[in-house]
């Protein structure tokens, strides 16, 4: 595994923010949001191809989450303080325009970030999260959802998931990547980086934070202006395929691919297949898209 790109903190919406930034200082900025319970080294495989290809590559670690700053109570992680925070450092960054690209929970971030600022975003890239509207409608019509989906009302306990799922070394969360992924996609060296950031003070409870401020979200968030690709794992065993279908209908200007025999966890399991998706509608011209 090749070193880590070296980092800095950004003092952003009352925060700091741990950020890895690659590629040519004066190309067209792009933010990758990662989800849970990643950190920004999710994006490892797509980093080199999407700097190599132009583009101002921005990859911070969300808020609460590994170096960035976790921010005490449950509604500092609201969904439009979270959209606040990627706005912030786009700013920060002297970046009044820019694409964002999000996948699980960084893709619901980015969602609101279109939805809401679209003077500010340029194209969104969303994979497998569904467009805040349309998740719970999309429960009550899918029973097996509302299943799937099971583990977002036990997040909102107290304590115990905490305690469940650091016990044995995060095993919990270990083996629900592993067994949602194809064979061999978090092989020892990665579940080490993985372990490292979970294990940091208060990052625990700030990712499940992310869950439990849900009820504190933004009545609606509205249609998306930007043009957006979805990229969705099609055999994403927390997802089902209709949500990226109803995803899909509240853009302007959407387009929805689905990777056949990628499950959750696409930008690992198809790497270069996903950076060429991103780089390829980034780097189009606007006007096709």
């Amino acid at each position: 595994m090749s070193p880590d790109p070296q980092g800095n903190l950004r003092h952003v919406n009352g925060i700091r923010l741990h950020v890895v930034e690659a590629g040519p200082p004066d190309g067209t900025p792009v933010i990758l949001l990662h989800g849970f319970p990643e950190y920004w080294g999710a994006w490892r495989g797509q980093i080199g191809p999407l700097a190599q290809a132009g583009l101002r590559v921005i990859v911070p670690d969300l808020r609460g989450y590994n170096l960035s700053d976790a921010s005490s109570g449950i509604r500092s992680y609201r969904l439009a303080t979270l959209a606040a925070d990627v706005l912030a450092l786009a700013a920060d960054l002297g970046h009044a325009h820019f694409a964002v690209v999000g996948h699980d929970w960084g893709g619901i971030i980015a969602w609101q970030v279109a939805a809401t600022a679209p003077d500010r975003v340029r194209a969104a890239v969303i994979m497998n999260a569904p467009h805040p509207d349309i998740t719970l409608p999309q429960i009550r019509r899918h029973p097996m959802q509302a299943f799937r989906s099971s583990y977002v009302l036990f997040f909102q306990m107290p304590w115990l998931p905490e305690t469940m799922l650091r016990a044995g070394g995060f095993a919990l969360l270990r083996q629900t990547m592993r067994g949602s992924a194809r064979l061999g996609t978090f092989p020892d060296d990665k579940m080490t980086g993985y372990q490292a950031a979970w294990s940091r003070p208060g990052a625990l409870t700030a990712m499940l934070n992310y869950y439990r401020a849900l009820p504190f979200a933004p009545r609606k968030t509205g249609r998306v202006q930007p043009p957006v690709l979805i990229l969705w794992g099609a055999q994403d065993q927390f997802l089902g395929n209709h949500l990226a279908e109803a995803s899909l209908s509240r853009c302007d200007q959407g387009r929805l691919t689905l990777l056949p025999n990628a499950t959750h966890w696409l930008h690992h399991e198809e790497p270069d297949r996903v950076s060429a998706e991103i780089a390829a509608f980034l780097t189009q011209d606007p006007g096709n898209n």
